[in-house]
């Protein structure tokens, strides 16, 4: 009985495994079906067929019926579907697709931070990036100088598998950015448009302790600071006449993009009270595309001399016709104004000019005399060294640096001595009258005043008017 039973369960479990086995395959195959269909690998033509025959699914890759040996089979070098293929199979372009697709789902992404030196050719190698790429790249029009211009600090995003490039990013603006992407026939590049948004702002404060502290608590930022002390720099100096009480208000514009704050534009419209004087500025851009501030009647608020040459700590000695020299120990007529500053700091030319002499002289040490228009002569002492191409007869413009802070010659700490001549006279270079910039221009007056007028009105809303304390 028990061999007989043992005889009837053995073929039954042999069959029991093969139909297991048949199903696994079977599910196997539907899945691989599942996945072509969904990532394009196989194409499932419309049901209402012109040629009546039933719809089959067709591989759309080289080897499907449609590919590239189908037209080559024909003899005519026009692709011939065969029976029953789809008709939206055909493109040996939509042929590589699906490899794409493949590719794509193990891309990887690297964040790149351009460093000095850097170039793409070096960040390729650097990332182990296909090179023949980087040559497809330059060879798209217009695109090689907009590779070739990398930043130090600039950020860069690449998409890549196993060395092939997939894709890449680089703002170019705050306003555009380059995005380079993997197409069925290459590599494609475009310049896409990031639309900026300007939100007017306008800030008022007054002065406790320092023109930052103001500024913050306002609810600006230090860059409003220093434009405001740039802007009024030539009749105030911010760092010895402003005093507690001395106000000020700013108009300028936030940078939105995408609904996240970018940064604030330039200052567009500003006041300031200093000890009771008022002064006011409007920034305007005359036809040309030149830029400057001005104040309400088209008077340039620019001069034409910097009141001081260098970014500077302190005053440590001023103009003073009867001195005590701190090493000669005698009084000494002190005939220009000593600048305290780090060693290094540098030294720029007070206005437009010719530099007449560069050198050791005496007790100035390493001195630049810089020769400018009505007779005026400007005097730098002390310096460490010189900049490059400050030599004799060199044209220089106002800002240019000339030299760097140091203590050579008679000097008990790194400063810059710095004198201001008219005729061969010494002038108190805190307290000389600066002679102007040209004012605006006549040709654009009227358009000035148009495109100001709302402008000085924003500094003072519901008619209040800025006052000093």
């Amino acid at each position: 009985m028990a061999l007989t039973l043992q005889r009837t369960l053995k073929p039954l479990s042999r069959l029991r495994r093969m139909v297991s086995a048949a199903f696994l395959l079977q599910s196997g195959a539907c899945a691989v079906v599942a996945w072509s269909v969904l990532h394009g690998g196989i194409t499932i033509p419309p049901a209402d067929r012109t040629d009546g025959t039933a719809g089959a699914m067709t591989p759309a890759g080289p080897m499907g019926a449609a590919g590239p040996m189908a037209a080559a089979a024909s003899g005519t070098g026009t692709p011939v579907r065969a029976a029953g293929a789809s008709p939206y199979s055909s493109s040996p372009q939509l042929a590589a697709a699906p490899g794409l697709a493949e590719a794509r789902l193990a891309l990887s992404t690297i964040d790149v931070i351009v460093t000095r030196n850097d170039t793409l050719d070096r960040i390729f190698r650097r990332l182990k990036l296909n090179l023949a790429d980087l040559a497809s790249l330059r060879s798209l029009p217009g695109l090689q100088a907009r590779l070739d211009s990398l930043r130090p600090g600039e950020a860069l995003r690449f998409t890549h598998k196993d060395g092939l490039l997939f894709g890449l990013e680089r703002r170019l603006s705050e306003s555009q950015t380059l995005k380079v992407s993997r197409e069925p026939s290459g590599l494609k590049a475009d310049v896409l448009q990031n639309p900026l948004e300007l939100r007017s702002r306008t800030v008022r404060g007054r002065i406790e302790h320092s023109l930052f502290e103001a500024v913050a608590a306002a609810g600006a930022n230090d860059q409003t600071a220093v434009e405001l002390a740039d802007i009024f720099g030539w009749d105030i100096d911010f760092v010895l006449d402003v005093r507690p009480g001395d106000a000020f208000v700013v108009t300028y514009d936030e940078i939105w993009r995408d609904g996240a704050y970018l940064k604030d534009g330039p200052v567009e419209a500003a006041a300031f009270v200093n000890q009771g004087r008022e002064f006011r500025a409007v920034r305007y851009t005359d036809p040309e595309g030149g830029s400057n501030y001005y104040t309400p009647d088209g008077r340039s608020l620019h001069r034409a001399f910097l009141r001081a040459p260098v970014d500077f700590t302190r005053v440590s000695s001023h103009f003073n016709s009867a001195r005590r020299h701190p090493i000669l120990n005698r009084i000494r007529a002190h005939q220009g104004v000593d600048y305290a500053a780090p060693m290094g700091t540098p030294v720029r030319a007070a206005g437009d000019g010719r530099i007449r002499f560069a050198g050791r002289k005496s007790g100035y040490g390493n001195l630049v005399e810089i020769e400018h228009t009505r007779s005026i002569v400007t005097v730098y002492g002390h310096l460490s060294r010189f900049a490059p191409g400050t030599r004799v007869g060199t044209h220089v413009t106002q800002g240019t640096v000339i030299a760097y802070v140091g203590m050579t010659g008679l000097a008990t700490g790194p400063h810059l001595h710095y004198e201001y001549r008219v005729d061969g006279v010494f002038k108190n270079p805190q307290t000389v009258a600066l002679p102007t910039a040209a004012p605006i221009d006549a040709r654009w007056q009227a358009d000035f005043l148009t495109r100001s007028a709302p402008l000085l009105a924003s500094l003072n809303p519901a008619g209040t008017m800025l006052v000093s304390r």
